[in-house]
């Protein structure tokens, strides 16, 4: 069956009987149906906080063939509910961009997904929504001050960052020209779209730790200059509390549930090559709240999802993870291993060793918080014996647990080797997260910190213009921020190309951006985009729905 047939296979239960099973009264829930709920922030319970085992699953350098980290995550949690331990999931919500794109939905597969599968993967509870409108609105009130003759900032048109956001990949509008017409129109300038999941609304939605720290967040927002040269944030416009208005709902965590049962919580949607790519802290502090074991999943590999989890999310909200699970395949290793897309099904333990120092670069660099690593081997009917073998007697070389999970193909039976190892490490971590580096570090010795020690390149290099921004974020204010660092997903380095560990490399950081509602600045090196484009044959080509309302095609 394809992953839409299994999900439609199993009924869900009624969601105040998953919130049940987390002792949340059914009169606290907000519904959206039968089987999804909002929850109230004042369910979060900062001494259940401390005591809850908060486990990161990440992944080795992603790769074309895909990892399965959030099957993964989901089977976990299935699997640690298997053995008698009282979980929850958090995850982070689909983009309807990838949805309709290339990558397809984000809910899981095979037997380890969250239902009901279609709403998740489509317009759920409004959420991309409501940060869609919160973030349109904040343009809308810059081009009118623009415009204005009577309560103009003298907003100096060509400095405006902020950009309109729509939740769908559309090339055509990453740059354009607003505001044509004449005078009726307003002052025409140079702007663009993002896709909603790289908007700072909805990385402030993720840093968020209520509904006043939101709004205040937003008024943070550094717009632009005047042309004077003085720096213009939303608060200047009185925009922030009816942007706050708008995500007064949407700041509130979803309850959902697996096709097993297991209560999962889904919130917020932040891509993680451009900002922190992990869900919201209120989310998580709410299944740590909940639960006794919380498992959640940073986007991408270990080098940007887990460094931004723990460098960014983790330090702001004082959070700190009892286990890392390192998702691997060995399909993918092989590809690392210089195997090309179409031979990975073929046995060969030779380009399976040449890929193995990608998974051992990320347990150093995840050895470097402090937090126990367990690798987790996604397993394929395509893997062979002596391919196992290989992978688990490197594994026990560099010290490290490993399982193989089977959450695709058998759900939580399949991940219960997985879950009682990272039991095991979560009862044996003692220490709290040692950071790369301080806050109150440059913003250069942050860089060159995560560089290092994350993505083991020597040295970091700015143009100069990315050295005229940072010293005008500095003087801003801005240097005690945390860096986000925006760079491919494809590869350790800042060259999508150099697969594997690549070696003696530097960084080259093209320019900044800031952050300063979400509470980051962000170098980029390289081209990332905030606007994804479609492939040459959407996944939109096969999705379609019949006379009764059964969708096909979604995956």
């Amino acid at each position: 069956m394809t992953d839409l047939q299994i999900s439609q296979s199993v009924a869900p239960k009624h969601i105040r009987d998953i919130a049940a099973t987390l002792n949340i009264d059914e009169s606290q829930l907000d519904y959206y149906g039968s089987d999804k709920a909002k929850l109230p922030l004042d369910l979060i319970d900062q001494n259940k906080v401390d005591q809850s085992n908060l486990i990161l699953v990440t992944a080795i350098t992603p790769t074309p063939a895909g990892e399965g980290k959030t099957t993964t995550s989901i089977g976990l949690a299935d699997g640690l509910s298997k053995i008698g331990k009282k979980t929850v999931t958090v995850l982070r919500e689909p983009s309807l961009g990838p949805v309709f794109g290339i990558k397809g939905g984000a809910a899981g597969g095979g037997w380890s997904q969250v239902i009901p599968m279609v709403d998740i993967n489509l317009h759920f509870t409004g959420d991309f929504h409501a940060v869609e409108k919160a973030n349109n609105l904040l343009a809308a009130l810059i081009d009118n001050n623009i415009q204005s003759k009577t309560r103009s900032l003298g907003i100096d048109p060509r400095t405006v960052l902020w950009k309109r956001c729509m939740d769908m990949n559309d090339r055509a509008l990453r740059n354009i020209v607003g505001a044509l017409g004449g005078k009726a129109g307003g002052v025409p300038r140079e702007t663009g779209f993002n896709i909603t999941a790289a908007s700072e609304i909805m990385a402030i939605l993720c840093m968020s730790t209520s509904l006043e720290d939101l709004t205040e967040r937003m008024g943070n927002i550094y717009i632009g200059d005047t042309w004077e040269g003085k720096p213009v944030f939303a608060k200047d416009l009185n925009a922030h509390g009816a942007m706050a208005v708008l995500m007064k709902d949407a700041i509130k965590p979803n309850l959902v549930q697996t096709l097993e049962g297991t209560p999962a919580i889904i919130h917020g949607g932040p891509f993680a090559n451009i900002a922190q790519g992990t869900n919201s802290i209120l989310a998580t502090k709410m299944g740590m709240s909940l639960a006794d074991y919380v498992v959640t999943e940073a986007g991408f590999g270990a080098d940007l999802g887990a460094e931004k989890f723990m460098n960014i999310k983790c330090q702001n909200a004082g959070l700190s993870p009892k286990a890392v699970v390192l998702v691997a395949t060995i399909r993918a290793l092989k590809y690392h291993g210089g195997k090309s897309l179409s031979e990975l099904t073929q046995e060969d333990t030779e380009a399976l060793a040449k890929g193995l120092p990608n998974l051992e670069r990320h347990v150093d660099s995840l050895k470097s918080f402090g937090v126990p690593v367990v690798i987790s081997i996604n397993a394929f009917d395509s893997d062979t014996e002596a391919e196992k073998q290989l992978l688990f007697e490197h594994c026990e070389k560099m010290g490290v647990p490993v399982a193989l999970s089977y959450g695709w193909a058998k759900g939580g039976d399949g991940c219960t080797d997985l879950a009682k190892l990272v039991v095991e490490a979560a009862e044996n971590c003692t220490e709290k997260i040692s950071h790369t580096y301080e806050l109150s570090d440059s913003i250069r010795t942050k860089m060159e910190k995560i560089t290092r020690t994350i993505y083991g390149a020597k040295h970091v290099i700015l143009s100069n213009k990315a050295m005229n921004q940072m010293k005008r974020f500095e003087a801003l204010g801005f240097g005690d921020l945390p860096v986000c660092m925006a760079k491919t997903q494809k590869s350790l380095s800042d060259d999508e190309k150099k697969l594997g560990r690549p070696e003696n490399f530097d960084i080259n950081i093209r320019e900044f951006e800031v952050a300063s509602g979400a509470g980051f600045i962000i170098p980029i090196a390289g081209a990332i985009l905030r606007m994804p484009g479609l492939p040459a044959t959407p996944s939109a080509e096969l999705i379609t729905i019949d006379a009764d309302g059964n969708i096909e095609g979604l995956f």
